[in-house]
């Protein structure tokens, strides 16, 4: 699908209006080498643990956006390489998490796109600690189960119906 984030907030500002449509602040950097994804939400709750993630990403991903809020930790890699390719053979859209990634080289090779807050070496915990498909904030921003996330140089919006 093709589209623009600019386009998509000028053509539905009564969406932005009712916040039904959400723009998240521009607070992620871009890796993978899709520049642009979108598709409906899955949603994850972890915090410097990643046995959750794996799990989601070893799933079908039906061309799913996995929003993962982790906190804001900076002190750990929550998705690496390997992650990134069980991504890309599973047809996840993209990652877009509220915190590190690591093995930047091999995601970037990945053929899906990814949003983070940065890079770190660290690898996470994994003791399976989190849950999954709920309501959860990521960077002020509430993301449910099945919302439409948009994804694109431009930002990261969040609707709650496709807007295509």
């Amino acid at each position: 699908m093709n589209f623009a984030t600019c386009d998509l907030c000028d053509a539905n500002e009564d969406r932005l209006s009712a916040n039904t449509l959400l723009v998240m602040p521009p607070v992620f950097r871009a890796y993978g080498r899709h520049d642009s994804f979108s598709g409906p939400a899955a949603t994850l709750k972890v915090f410097e643990d990643n046995v959750l993630v794996r799990t989601a990403l070893e799933s079908a991903g039906a061309g799913r956006v996995l929003m993962i809020d982790a906190g804001d930790s900076l002190r750990y890699g929550m998705v690496g390489g390997n992650l990134g390719k069980l991504a890309q053979t599973n047809g996840w859209a993209g990652i877009v998490i509220t915190g590190c990634i690591r093995d930047v080289t091999e995601l970037d090779a990945c053929a899906i796109g990814i949003r983070a807050l940065g890079v770190h070496p660290r690898r996470s915990q994994r003791n399976g600690a989190g849950a999954a498909d709920l309501v959860i904030a990521m960077a002020g921003v509430t993301v449910r189960p099945g919302d439409w996330i948009y994804v694109d140089a431009d930002g990261v919006l969040v609707s709650h119906d496709p807007l295509h």
